[in-house]
């Protein structure tokens, strides 16, 4: 039996998650398909990276002094890390977060201490939008910084570092794809960028859900959405800071149904309970996975991102009037 690693500090415990084979959705690949349990990380989400390494350059700068304040503008995960990082290390913290966003996160992030703003949501274009309303708060606030996670290259720089080393190390330096959507793009620009140094002939794919923009415009050159999704944190209508210059080979477009297919999957036959984000992931995973076998590639190993755990979704995805309330299919187990 291997001991547990220790660490020096609580901030330490971010990153060097473990990596796990996923069996229904390689069976329905014909290939492995891998999952990078982000829910591990301690606040429960794969942007608790983000929100550390955020931090540390805002230190590294100059711009973030003791006593101060962190601002975000987040759908919550980020906020959450935010607050986590933010109190290890002796700051403060507000988060501005649309309305419309699980009763759980906000719950949260009350609880963490930091002071949440809430506000109606809307397109980015508008001027109320939460990320234009946090740069604000910034701005009026003295020994604030603005975390400015969809534009603040600090965000892919994290996983740069630290998730493509990590699956690199995890897979033994054989890894043909990755895939997962893109929020701020920090993760699908980062782990890809990193990857890619490693290994020119990964393949890098976005999953987009239904309601964004990219998968146009990786596929014909125009952000054009499509469609809605319920998904939380996911989905993008411009090419953010993180984004640009992203290594995208192809691309998959993956519907609200189709995620909970897998969520519903994964829970009910491998025990892991997780948001809608990862299931759209994992759909997206599965679909790579056929393309690198129809390709020819020889056994293929392509990995994902579980983003967050399930319990943050417990009053939305889990909740049957919610499912039913939007036109979604209820969990056969909760029907009753």
């Amino acid at each position: 039996m291997i001991a547990p690693a220790k660490r020096a500090n609580t901030i330490d415990l971010i990153g060097n998650t473990p990596l796990v084979l996923l069996m229904g959705p390689s069976e329905a690949a014909g290939c492995e398909i891998w999952g990078k349990c982000e829910f591990a990380n301690p606040g429960g989400s794969v942007k608790d990276r983000a929100a550390l390494w955020i931090i540390r350059d805002a230190e590294a700068r100059g711009e973030l002094k003791p006593g101060g304040t962190v601002v975000e503008g987040t759908a919550g995960n980020t906020g959450i890390g935010i607050a986590l990082v933010a109190n290890a290390l002796g700051y403060k913290t507000v988060i501005v977060m649309p309305d419309n966003q699980s009763r759980e996160k906000m719950d949260t992030l009350r609880a963490l201490g930091a002071e949440l703003v809430l506000v109606p949501p809307t397109k980015f274009a508008d001027c109320n939008h939460f990320v234009h309303t946090s740069r604000r708060l910034a701005e009026e606030t003295e020994g604030a910084v603005w975390a400015n996670q969809f534009d603040n290259t600090a965000n892919r720089k994290a996983h740069i570092e630290g998730t493509a080393k990590e699956l690199w190390e995890q897979l033994e330096g054989r890894i043909d794809g990755f895939t997962c959507a893109a929020g701020t793009g920090g993760t699908i620009a980062g782990v890809g960028m990193g990857l890619k140094e490693l290994d020119e002939k990964v393949v890098v794919a976005l999953t987009d859900p239904h309601g964004a923009a990219l998968y146009n415009y990786y596929a014909h050159g125009e952000l054009k959405a499509e469609g809605s999704s319920v998904a939380e944190g996911i989905g993008q209508g411009r090419i953010t800071g993180n984004l640009e210059g992203a290594p995208i080979d192809t691309q998959f477009r993956i519907s609200d149904e189709e995620g909970l297919q897998w969520v519903s999957r994964l829970l009910r036959e491998e025990g892991l309970c997780l948001g809608l984000s990862s299931g759209i992931n994992v759909a997206g995973a599965v679909e790579l996975g056929k393309q690198l076998v129809a390709e020819g590639r020889d056994n293929p190993r392509v990995a994902t991102i579980l983003c967050d755990i399930g319990f943050r979704y417990l009053s939305s995805l889990y909740n049957p009037a919610w499912l039913q309330q939007k036109g979604l299919p209820v969990f056969d187990w909760l029907s009753d």
